[in-house]
């Protein structure tokens, strides 16, 4: 069986969210595959929740190859409190993206997903079958149930109108572009911006620091998205589960022991103080991502390594200013 997509050649790309944590790397990664002519937009050339301008722009450009990393994102806090947002904004955006790329007959379309499709208390690891077979963790449900919605219409899509969509599901990512605001991010930017302004003072953590959480660096996420490029429709079809593939590490670690690799990296002194009476979030989160590791794929990035490298970017931004708070 031949694993490798015939007839995507000197092919135009469109990486929508090219500025994000995942697009950057996504653009970073196929920047490197002189086959591929990539495609961006910034927000104030193109707002992906106007569906007549995404319309319109599929229809001058023509890009063959679609990977949808543009959403919505955001830790705990961010979630609790703008639910609305996180199901509006992220519907608009991938149900004109998907439509728009079916209308001009794209030849590939990459849907990014999240682990937090998954049901709350889903048996671990989490596998493709897992999907939509309990409750949702509350604290992201509605940023799950529009990333259910996204991976949904793809499979329908494809099942009546033959559209090449293949969705990946990551776990939790980390890396260059992240967002490190405390109140807004997920828990490795936050635990990094924490511990970096302590300054030897107590830091505070929500929860026990008992659940447990898979990290993925996002080059390796990258990669992934440039793996799955390069697929056949028949080993899409005999290997992925209704078209979706789970990327993760394959091992995990608990919140206490990744906030200790943080304050490692920082080369902090200070204690940690953990706060029992804010959420934990789901007791724990680990990817069966077997299906896409039969095919040759595998993560590169160790979790030290990761960490280290990313508060190096960290800081180094940051003394430009750059980093987003």
């Amino acid at each position: 069986m031949s694993e490798s997509a015939p007839g995507l050649g000197d092919a135009r790309v469109f990486v929508a969210g090219h500025r994000g944590l995942v697009g950057s790397a996504i653009v970073r990664r196929l920047q490197r595959q002189a086959n591929y002519r990539i495609v961006v937009r910034a927000r104030a050339e193109l707002d992906l929740t106007v569906q007549a301008d995404v319309l319109r722009f599929f229809q001058e450009e023509h890009p063959e190859i679609v990977i949808l990393a543009a959403a919505k994102v955001g830790g705990i806090v961010a979630n609790a409190t703008y639910p609305g947002d996180f199901v509006g904004l992220n519907l608009m955006i991938q149900t004109n993206v998907i439509e728009a790329a079916r209308h001009v007959g794209v030849r590939r379309f990459v849907f990014l997903g999240s682990s937090c499709i998954y049901p709350a208390l889903a048996p671990q690891p989490m596998r493709e079958e897992h999907l939509l077979t309990s409750s949702l963790e509350p604290t992201n449900e509605a940023y799950a149930i529009a990333k259910i919605a996204g991976l949904k219409m793809c499979e329908y899509y494809h099942a009546q109108y033959g559209f090449p969509a293949v969705s990946l599901m990551p776990t939790n990512l980390y890396g260059p572009n992240d967002n490190f605001d405390v109140a807004t991010s997920q828990v490795l930017p936050a635990l990094i911006r924490k511990f970096h302004e302590a300054n030897g003072r107590t830091v505070t953590l929500w929860g026990t620091g008992t659940p447990r959480r898979e990290l993925l660096h996002v080059d390796d996420l990258a990669n992934a998205c440039a793996f799955v490029l390069e697929l056949s429709e028949e080993a899409i079809v005999t290997h992925a589960h209704r078209r979706v593939f789970n990327v993760g590490f394959g091992s995990d670690v608990t919140i206490r022991e990744l906030a200790e690799i943080v304050r490692q990296a920082v080369g902090s002194s200070s204690e940690t103080l953990w706060d029992a009476s804010r959420p934990d979030g789901p007791p724990r989160k680990l990817m069966d991502s077997s299906r896409l590791f039969s095919l040759g794929w595998r993560p590169e990035v160790a979790l030290r390594a990761g960490v280290d490298a990313t508060y190096r970017w960290f800081v180094a931004e940051r003394s430009r200013g750059q980093v987003t708070f």
